[in-house]
């Protein structure tokens, strides 16, 4: 069974990538997770009695940690999720967001090259690095269009310049050091085990509490919403067959403007919860003034990973949004104990 390091492996995307593969038999998985708010070690709960899941609590910026897992595990591929990801915490505090974005993965790359560099010839050639980024570092698109893997960086929140400058240094170590890198940008992630300060779970969980539903703007900024499953197999996708150097777009062909996303959570609840005394849920939307810098439209062209790889999602966003609104239905315990109390869902980014 091969060895992956996997960073930032207790959050949201990072998490159902560990679950998936380590349940499925497919890895062993070396997890290094910093456990901050977005960190939750209660979703890796099932893995605790399973010798193919090694957790490991630290940060990517620790070189000495780092280069001592590498040393000791062995894996013959890394795969990073380890990643400040919230626009709007960028906006109250954009340093953070620098020093694990860019420092963290300077860091990282610095310990895997010179891990790298001792392989032999034939783990050299089979070794691979996993940058997983975002379709934000793009910039905002017009009516029409969607971003290709050729399409200029234009980063317009601190948060997006930070994964704008971990993509390029990425780059930069394959064609500088020969590092065989891969990168991939997606577009929004949506599934269990996300954060609530994130759109579909806040929505969710404050609709069953008769909470206010946040709605920034006129409501019509437009994402493309991937289901986390399916991300999750495009990244093991490129992993086993993704040419070094390459950049791969993953996206879920579901564009949808926030107030669709909204009203749609509102009608699943009101049918999988006919006896709240919250029905209808979408009287409980409410618009607040927009979030500075709000990029107006984001759409992924994933035609490579298809063409290449032969990659497209099995969830729909009909489909997908359903699962989703079932998981937390079902898990209003995890929804609960994720919240410690540096987060209680209220609005951030208002800089």
């Amino acid at each position: 069974m091969k060895t992956i390091l996997v960073t930032g492996g207790a959050g949201f995307i990072g998490g159902n990538f560990v679950l998936g593969n380590v349940v499925q038999g497919k890895c062993r998985v070396i997890n290094l997770d910093a456990l901050t708010y977005a960190g939750n070690p209660e979703t890796l709960d099932s893995l605790a009695q399973n010798d193919a899941h090694v957790f490991v609590e630290g940060d990517i910026g620790d070189r000495d940690l780092v280069a001592d897992l590498l040393s000791r595990y062995q894996p013959s591929a890394i795969v990073n999720f380890a990643a400040e990801s919230h626009v709007d915490r960028s906006i109250d505090g954009p340093a953070e967001f620098i020093q694990t974005n860019v420092v963290g993965t300077l860091n990282l790359l610095e310990a895997t090259r010179e891990y790298w560099n001792q392989l032999s010839a034939s783990d050299q050639a089979s070794f691979r690095f996993l940058h997983v980024s975002t379709d934000e570092v793009y910039g905002s698109l017009g009516e029409d269009g969607a971003f290709t893997e050729t399409t200029p960086y234009a980063p317009n929140s601190p948060y997006s310049a930070s994964k704008a400058a971990s993509d390029h240094l990425v780059r930069a170590y394959h064609h500088t050091y020969g590092l065989p890198v891969l990168t991939t940008n997606c577009s929004n992630n949506y599934g269990p085990y996300q954060f609530p300060e994130k759109l579909i779970p806040l929505t969710i969980l404050n609709a069953l509490e008769g909470k206010a539903l946040p709605i920034y703007g006129d409501g019509q900024n437009i994402r493309d919403w991937l289901y986390v499953e399916d991300h999750c197999i495009a990244i093991e996708t490129v992993l086993d067959n993704g040419r070094p150097g390459e950049v791969y777009n993953v996206g879920g062909n579901s564009e949808r403007t926030n107030l669709q996303v909204v009203t749609t959570l509102c009608g699943l609840l009101d049918e999988l919860v006919p006896d709240s005394p919250h029905r209808p849920h979408a009287d409980l939307i409410t618009y607040v003034d927009d979030r500075p810098g709000h990029d107006r439209r984001y759409a992924i062209d994933a035609s490579k990973l298809e063409a290449e790889l032969n990659w497209t999602p099995d969830e729909n966003f009909s489909s997908g949004m359903r699962r989703t609104v079932q998981w937390y239905l079902d898990h209003r315990d995890w929804c609960a104990r994720v919240q410690d109390g540096s987060y209680r869902r209220e609005r951030l980014g208002t800089a």
